[in-house]
């Protein structure tokens, strides 16, 4: 049985994993919820007074996102006073994601309601007064064009099923800008800086079926306009060639790139970065479900319209049912991704696999072994790790592996397990 010591970051460390702008959204959604409940009135009673499915099948979603807007602010109050109560193992942080996995089930619940409604206005139709339904219908949609607008300009992340990546060709998510190509006689190679999550790094990858480096033979220099210069050597990564040492900014420099075969020249500008790498990792659920709420049911509030100026238009009474029937299903695909999203993150699924494989290479770069790794968020922005680490060294200690992993942006609380490795005869 060998020895082991294990310690979390800091001595006396808080567990608070509150994502940015948390008490600032937690006012949005109170503002939120005073403008749609007065809405959610309006349209429910218009609805029923009109005879139009689709004014009650908005008002009906309207209070579904006023509910939700309550729960999202219900969260952020308890979440806020009971960041320190230590009987938050790790904080009150993923409490705005089981916010938001509610409001995704009363979602889902309410879009079959409104289904369910639609089919039988399909069957039975009733009449509709659209002149006074019609108004109503988009004074709705101003109400939710404006809730938008409160809840925007935040850190809900507003990633609707798109993405922001950056392929080059190969795995490495670098920004465009940040990658330049350089032709030896051995072959082609894409050099890089490399960011996701950690201080920049170069990186050194061949072009498809090209020749493996061998990295003791390979080392980059950095030429800066006031004509300092900065050596780094680099270790073998599988694929790639990465550098050992970080660099400083700002990345506007001249690049050496000394191989075998000769010296090649390339040169890096300064950007603006465009998109946050770890998106995934530090988005707020919380205030994401409400963003989402509103903008699901602006859709339905346009669907809602249109299906009453086209039945007025042609007579074709059967568009308001079936604009309440593709409001529905509109409502029940955001149920789903928060749902999907939200769910992951209560069950501990690792929303940033590229954090866990850079953790393990810090560690494994020192000549020590990773017996064991956990990965996973606590909060919008805030990554926990847990990690056994075998090391042949008896002289480091869990403030060792502590410092190495500072590095890391997000990586909020750390605990480790050292142990020694085996003596050989």
């Amino acid at each position: 049985m060998s020895d082991f010591k294990d310690a979390a970051f800091g001595a006396g460390h808080d567990h608070i994993f509150l994502g940015v702008g948390h008490e600032k959204n937690e006012r949005k959604t109170w503002a939120v919820i005073a403008l749609c409940s007065a809405m959610m009135l309006i349209e429910i009673v218009g609805g029923s007074l009109f005879g139009s499915l689709a004014l009650v099948a908005d008002g009906l979603h309207m209070s579904t996102h006023a509910g939700a807007m309550l729960i999202a602010a219900l969260a952020y109050t308890y979440a806020r006073r009971h960041a320190s109560d230590s009987r938050f193992v790790f904080g009150t942080g993923k409490l705005g994601d089981l916010a938001g996995f509610t409001s995704a089930i009363v979602l889902a619940m309410i879009a079959l309601l409104i289904g369910y409604e639609a089919v039988a206005r399909f069957l039975s139709p009733v009449p509709i007064h659209f002149d006074e339904a019609i108004p109503i219908a988009v004074f709705g949609l101003l109400v939710n064009l404006a809730s938008v607008w409160l809840l925007s300009g935040g850190d809900h992340g507003h990633s609707h099923g798109h993405s922001h990546g950056h392929g080059h060709g190969h795995d490495d998510h670098a920004h465009e800008n940040e990658v330049q190509e350089i032709s030896a006689p051995s072959g082609a190679f894409a050099v890089s800086i490399f960011e996701d999550g950690v201080p920049p790094v170069f990186r050194i990858t061949p072009a498809k079926a090209g020749p493996r480096l061998d990295a003791s033979t390979v080392s980059v220099t950095t030429v800066r306009p006031d004509g300092e210069q900065q050596v780094f050597a680099l270790a073998d990564r599988g694929g790639y060639l990465e550098s050992k040492e970080d660099i400083a900014e700002p990345h506007a420099f001249k690049v050496i790139v000394r191989m075998p075969d000769g010296e090649h020249e390339v040169e890096f500008e300064e950007h603006e970065h465009g998109h946050d790498a770890n998106e995934v990792a530090t988005r707020d659920h919380n205030i994401r479900s409400a963003y989402v709420h509103v903008i699901a049911d602006a859709a339905v509030s346009v669907l809602a319209i249109i299906g009453l100026l086209l039945a007025r238009a042609f007579g074709w009474i059967w568009m308001d049912p079936l604009a309440g029937v593709i409001g529905a299903l509109v409502i029940a695909n955001w149920s789903w991704g928060l749902m999907c999203d939200t769910g992951a993150i209560l069950l501990d699924i690792n929303p940033d696999r590229r954090m866990a494989e850079n953790v393990r290479r810090v560690i494994e770069d020192n000549g020590d072994t990773v017996l064991d790794l956990h990965v996973w968020r606590v909060g919008p922005g805030h990554m926990s790790a847990v990690l056994s680490v075998c090391t042949p060294d008896d002289q480091r200690n869990p403030s060792f592996y502590h410092a190495a992993l500072n590095r890391f942006k997000g990586l909020s609380h750390v605990t480790v397990e050292v142990n020694a490795a085996p003596v050989t005869a």
